[in-house]
């Protein structure tokens, strides 16, 4: 088992989550509340004015057309940021590792059984000559 931590840890976060919490079931009652009773009951406890019922359906259907709206967003914006697939930006990024071009061919080194090759990206041309390339094996 780990040992627990030594040192003072502040306990602000359990008070702000306390209080968030509270805070929004509190908000949430008055909402209902707001929506489902009588305009006579309202005005006894002292409430002379509040919004019209009518907001009571437009704030949820107003916050669902946000929310989709936002992964509408980030989805187009995700494919407007995509590269097409004859950029070779869709299947080479920054960090690829390609061996020396003067140096010998280190994708043959897996010949000698005792040689752990280093790992190398492995060119786009290389993979699409050996899945589609039309020489048969022999079986």
């Amino acid at each position: 088992p780990r040992e627990p931590l030594r040192g003072h840890r502040s306990r602000a976060p359990e008070f702000y989550g306390f209080v968030a919490w509270t805070s929004t079931s509190f908000l949430f009652v008055v909402y209902v509340l707001w929506a489902l009773l009588p305009d006579e009951y309202i005005r006894r406890l002292g409430i002379t004015w509040y919004p019209n019922r009518e907001w009571a359906v437009l704030l949820p259907a107003y916050s669902i057309v946000i929310v989709l709206l936002t992964y509408f967003t980030y989805f187009s914006l995700a494919l407007a940021n995509t590269p097409a697939f004859s950029d070779s930006m869709a299947f080479i990024d920054g960090k690829a590792h390609f061996p020396a071009l003067d140096g010998p061919n280190p994708y043959l080194r897996y010949k000698d059984p005792n040689v752990a090759p280093e790992t190398y990206e492995i060119p786009i041309g290389v993979v699409n000559r050996v899945l589609y390339s039309q020489w048969k094996h022999r079986e």
